[in-house]
């Protein structure tokens, strides 16, 4: 008898989705370390410390309280305005291997958390819409105008790896995991609230389709959920000496409060009217807030389930309704990866029956995201 020879096994849309996301993000690293050379600038340092990454490092390597910048009575830029979590690992990893800087760790740290939200997102898009869509859903978040973020020491990839298992650990029913990752989101950044407020609000919808007979595990869930948040608010107004306010206190003196879009509104009429120096950024943000909104429109027409409508729903809001630097609105929705499911259950309609036109749209979002990073952190000069 011949000997049957088994057919080579294909990879897993998982391995394949994170092996794309991983080229987008090793070329727009590659073209923004580029950029950086070309200008003059030390690409590892422009990687590992722009903008607010200066400040985790400082609190990894100093604690609280080591920097405080004064431009005036009523803006005073405090570290006290940055959740923990992020340096806390710094500090760890630089512990462990001492032999690296703390420029060096942040980026590890971002890097590996980027590469667990891209399997996060993965497994959440996969449960729901099926392999296409859930691949095409991590590529085109490794292909946003602002990914370029993924590849800077920031924050935002280590919410949305937390969001991103907190809500599969929902969607599966498992509470405990579902509230401690969402208590440690808390803890990685201030809109990281919206994913407890995810978690707490799916588990008030099963108390009342259960009629409260529900397992212990789901109100030990719901309880561990906001504690994170809430925990590091509460330290920074005990060591300000308002408990309940002061950390809205240390928001404030950085120009960031929730005005229901006042702040972003005043902007938006100064751009369209007189126009700036950062015109072309704070345009991108405003297409990008525009597209947000429409894309939880068809999230919401997509009756998509109730953990991922509130959580896009509260960083959306809180991007548009809150002040502070407009130039930051996209990188606050970089989380919200839900918006992006129903996009990506419409490429993948078009993927199988038009791939030409797929791969077209695929080039051209790469292409513009690895330019647009380079610009954005290389030349356009304006907060990230």
């Amino acid at each position: 008898m011949p000997r049957r020879i088994r057919p080579p096994r294909r990879p897993s849309s998982a391995l394949t989705a994170l092996g794309l996301f991983a080229a987008a993000r090793l070329t727009g690293a590659a073209a923004l370390a580029l950029a950086a050379w070309l200008g003059g600038q030390r690409p590892l340092a422009v990687l590992g410390r722009t903008w607010d990454s200066l400040w985790y490092l400082g609190i990894a390597a100093h604690g609280y309280g080591a920097r405080t910048l004064r431009f005036g009575p009523d803006i005073v830029q405090s570290d006290l305005a940055f959740f923990p979590l992020y340096p806390a690992l710094i500090r760890a990893l630089r512990t462990l291997l001492p032999f690296l800087s703390g420029g060096a760790c942040g980026l590890l740290v971002a890097w590996t958390a980027a590469l667990a939200a891209a399997l996060g997102i993965h497994r959440v898009a996969a449960r729901l819409y099926g392999p296409v869509t859930a691949s095409l859903a991590v590529v085109l978040w490794g292909l946003l105008p602002h990914a370029v973020v993924l590849s800077l020491g920031y924050t935002e990839p280590l919410l949305t790896a937390l969001a991103a298992w907190a809500l599969y650990a929902v969607l599966n029913g498992n509470w405990l995991w579902a509230g401690s990752l969402a208590a440690l989101a808390g803890l990685a950044r201030p809109n990281g609230c919206a994913v407890a407020a995810a978690v707490v609000a799916a588990a008030l919808l099963e108390v009342l389709r259960r009629r409260g007979r529900v397992v212990p595990r789901l109100w030990t869930g719901a309880l561990l959920a906001p504690m994170g948040w809430c925990a590091y608010v509460l330290w920074v107004g005990v060591r300000t000496g308002d408990p309940l306010g002061g950390y809205f206190t240390v928001q404030r003196h950085w120009g960031s409060s929730f005005d229901l879009g006042a702040g972003a509104a005043r902007t938006v009429k100064e751009l369209l009217l007189h126009g700036d120096r950062f015109a072309v950024p704070r345009t991108m943000s405003l297409l990008i807030v525009a597209a947000a909104v429409l894309l939880y429109v068809l999230l919401l027409l997509d009756r998509a389930p109730l953990p991922l409508l509130v959580y896009s729903g509260v960083l959306l809001l809180v991007a548009v309704g809150g002040s502070g630097f407009f130039e930051s609105k996209p990188r606050f929705l970089l989380p919200a990866f839900p918006l992006l499911l129903p996009l990506a259950a419409a490429l993948a309609r078009t993927w199988r029956t038009r791939p030409a036109q797929a791969l077209t749209v695929l080039g051209a979002l790469a292409g513009f995201s690895t330019a647009y990073g380079a610009y954005l952190v290389v030349y356009a000069h304006t907060p990230l």
